[in-house]
């Protein structure tokens, strides 16, 4: 799919740099003292081009592009058309991976660690411009029960029900009232029972334990629901949505399941992304009619996913490298189709122009663009069907 032009601009920025890597040649074994178990776990996640995914043995694998660090496995890593697995963290309990090459790890004592690029501080060791090809951990950070890695910036989620946010602060999307970068965490403001966060781009979300949904952010097409397109450096409510138990945040668009299980939408549609059976964008959420009974859902930059609670999955928007998975290319689905071939589905990751999945039965499928070999199915050729990923 086509990314906003500020996205391609910094992902060739960061290819351009040619940032140095630096090893730290230090294993992360097991925690001395385990507390805090996360609520929330993500065991699948997709950068720009490499995956991540967390065996149910708490293993930790990965695949595809690796030339900025992003396996995470020491010096001399190279790409791979198959998943390997990264030894030098342990009794990791969740992950996430950003679309410009960084990475996130918990582990079971709520440290997180990072690797991957660092052009602005995203890995929050207090550095920039130092990449780190294997893990370190982030400063001044603990009791965390949920991370996520956006394109420049990362978000963790503690405890207390606070938020807090590191790297580059493009648009406000640290949240913090200012567009200064930070290498270490900062509170997000005015925010606190936070029970679930989500980012990817440039603009963030969080669910309060009311039920309410606040954004921030940049906010060129309404992604962030407050009616407006205006950024904003702190928090603002998402008008007219409650009793929400899951949010997605997309490039321009974002995607939230309420409690009944219906989805609503806003933000940028021009291809399609709410599913709506329109082009028209909104500033403020919207329902996709015809769509029910959802679990999960997947905001990417120009098309989204959901999976059903009978494990079905479907996707909308658009299709230029069959990252819908229905068989087909070049075409912009109006609607929810249901993907090829798959049943089961129990998690979901895209990023851009592919698609990875989840089944119930442990195996993991993947398919649509496999230039940097994240299909993992041992080859470099693209699928518009579920191809399952080979290694694990």
């Amino acid at each position: 799919m086509m990314m906003r032009k500020k996205g391609v601009i910094s992902l060739l920025t960061s290819l351009l740099l040619a940032m140095i890597i630096v090893p730290t040649g230090t294993a992360l074994g097991n925690p001395t003292n385990p507390t805090n178990p996360p609520q929330l776990k993500t065991v699948l996640t997709t950068g720009w081009g490499h995956s991540l995914f967390l065996k149910a043995d708490d293993t930790l694998w990965a695949w595809g592009d690796a030339n900025f660090g992003q396996f995470g496995t020491g010096p001399g890593q190279d790409s791979s058309a198959v998943a390997v697995q990264n030894t030098l963290v342990q009794n990791i309990i969740d992950i996430s991976a950003g679309n410009a090459h960084h990475n996130l790890a918990l582990r079971s004592d709520g440290i997180v660690f990072a690797w991957g690029t660092n052009g602005a501080g995203q890995l929050g060791d207090g550095t920039t411009y130092i990449n780190r090809n294997d893990p370190v951990q982030v400063n001044n950070l603990t009791g965390v029960i949920d991370v996520e890695a956006g394109f420049y910036h990362s978000l963790a989620l503690k405890s207390d029900g606070t938020l807090w946010a590191w790297g580059s602060n493009d648009y406000g999307v640290l949240g913090v009232g200012t567009t200064t970068n930070r290498s270490t965490p900062v509170q997000v403001s005015g925010l606190s029972n936070i029970v679930s966060i989500s980012t990817k781009s440039y603009h963030s979300l969080a669910i309060k334990s009311d039920g309410t949904v606040w954004a921030w952010g940049y906010n060129s097409d309404g992604q962030l629901g407050d009616g407006t397109t205006t950024n904003r450096s702190t928090p603002v409510q998402v008008s007219g949505l409650s009793n929400v138990s899951y949010v997605s945040a997309g490039d321009t668009h974002s995607l939230a399941i309420k409690s009944d299980g219906t989805v609503w939408a806003w933000g940028n549609n021009t291809n399609g992304q709410f599913g709506d059976g329109t082009t028209t964008s909104h500033t403020t959420p919207v329902q996709i009619p015809g769509l029910s009974n959802v679990k999960v859902v997947e905001a990417d930059y120009q098309h989204s996913l959901a999976i059903k609670n009978d494990g079905t999955l479907w996707a909308w928007g658009y299709n230029a490298f069959g990252q819908l998975g229905d068989g087909t290319t070049g075409s912009t689905y109006l609607s929810p189709v249901q993907v090829a071939g798959i049943s089961g589905v129990t998690a979901v990751s895209s990023s851009g122009v592919f698609t990875v999945a989840l089944k119930s039965d442990g195996t993991v499928w993947a398919w649509g663009h496999n230039y940097w070999r994240q299909l993992g199915d041992g080859t470099r050729i693209n699928h518009y069907t579920p191809a399952q990923v080979t290694g694990l």
